[in-house]
């Protein structure tokens, strides 16, 4: 199978879930409930481990290899490269292939799912803060995933195009999670957010002319022949705007773990399709899992480290012990908040 079948089929795929999704599941507005987020939110992880399955016994399919020259291609300046000229046969050498890119998936999922979880923090305070309706919420997170897989398409084969040539560029990076992971350590995840004077706010409002109110679930509507936007686009752009400031981090973060842009858009993915399901299963549950925001800084420094270590000391981490260490940091997270549950009067 050539690569641009692979990823047409991909691509397709993903529209006809979206068109699923908003047409049929969701056609009607409606808040969701924990139930029908914990069946959407085990559904996306399935699907996300079948993409993981695939790629374990289809590797070759992302790239569309059928040679060794070709293999040696795509392996060549990785671990994989010295075993792969050791001698083995091409069948042998493809199982190798296999394997790492398929733990590469699994690490660079799991990472931007767990470093989405503070994504999902700040779009809880831009709904509170802008006050809508919870029916509306998937509404605007299904259009804002919609954005947010158009905006990292580019950014990730961009930043692959650069890493390819410049693979230094990463250390660069490291020191931005590393400021971003201790950063963490400071901010407030109960602070409001003030709508009147955030800059995309501040810049729709000079350009477009704005409702006072919520105009039901529309973006658009038009008053005495006039075009208007309504809050709830407003609350889109500041979504897309957020996703876009969380993207400079957690993308790079996976680059840390494989520097295939395709297993990098396609971990991606699937990880922000779950992000909404995972917004609902979280939004109601965030207080309790308060170490989450500290683990997710421990993450990101380890990350950080790990980028730098890379380039300057030559400090190769497996990506079994990455895949093994990003779960271990957000399962501590989750029991330690569990085992020692913040007081009442520390929130």
């Amino acid at each position: 199978m050539s690569r641009f079948l692979f990823f047409g089929c991909f691509m397709v795929f993903i529209i006809l879930m979206l068109a699923m999704d908003l047409g049929v599941f969701h056609k009607k507005d409606h808040e969701i409930k924990t139930k029908e987020a914990f069946i959407w939110t085990c559904i996306w992880v399935l699907m996300a481990m079948g993409m993981a399955l695939l790629i374990r016994f289809r590797a070759e399919w992302v790239h569309g290899i059928s040679s060794m020259e070709e293999l040696l291609t795509f392996a060549s300046g990785t671990s994989l490269e010295g075993l792969i000229q050791s001698g083995m046969d091409f069948s042998a050498a493809l199982d190798v292939y296999r394997k790492e890119m398929a733990n590469q998936y699994l690490a660079g999922y799991f990472l931007e799912e767990s470093l989405s979880i503070d994504n999902i923090f700040v779009m809880i305070m831009i709904f509170v803060s802008f006050g809508i309706d919870k029916k509306y919420y998937h509404r605007v997170l299904f259009w804002g995933i919609l954005g947010a897989i158009v905006l990292r398409f580019i950014f990730i084969f961009a930043l692959g195009a650069v890493v390819a040539r410049f693979s230094w560029i990463l250390a660069i990076f490291g020191v931005i999670l590393i400021y971003s992971g201790v950063k963490m350590f400071r901010d407030k995840r109960d602070e409001k957010i003030d709508t009147a004077n955030h800059p995309v706010v501040k810049f729709a409002s000079k350009h477009f002319r704005v409702t006072p109110d919520v105009q039901g679930h529309d973006f658009f509507v038009k008053k005495d022949g006039k075009n208007y936007i309504t809050p709830l686009f407003l609350v889109l752009l500041v979504i897309e705007f957020s996703d876009i400031i969380f993207a400079v981090d957690s993308i790079p973060a996976v680059f840390s773990v494989t520097t295939d842009p395709f297993i990098v858009f396609f971990s991606n993915i699937f990880a922000i399709m779950g992000l909404r399901s995972l917004f609902f299963l979280l939004s109601n549950v965030t207080d309790k899992f308060w170490l989450l925001q500290y683990g997710l800084g421990v993450l990101l420094c380890f990350i950080g480290f790990k980028m730098i270590g890379h380039e300057f000391f030559h400090l190769n981490i497996s990506t079994v012990a990455s895949l093994f260490t990003i779960l271990g940091i957000l399962a501590c997270s989750v029991l330690g908040s569990l085992v020692f549950p913040r007081k009442v009067s520390e929130s």
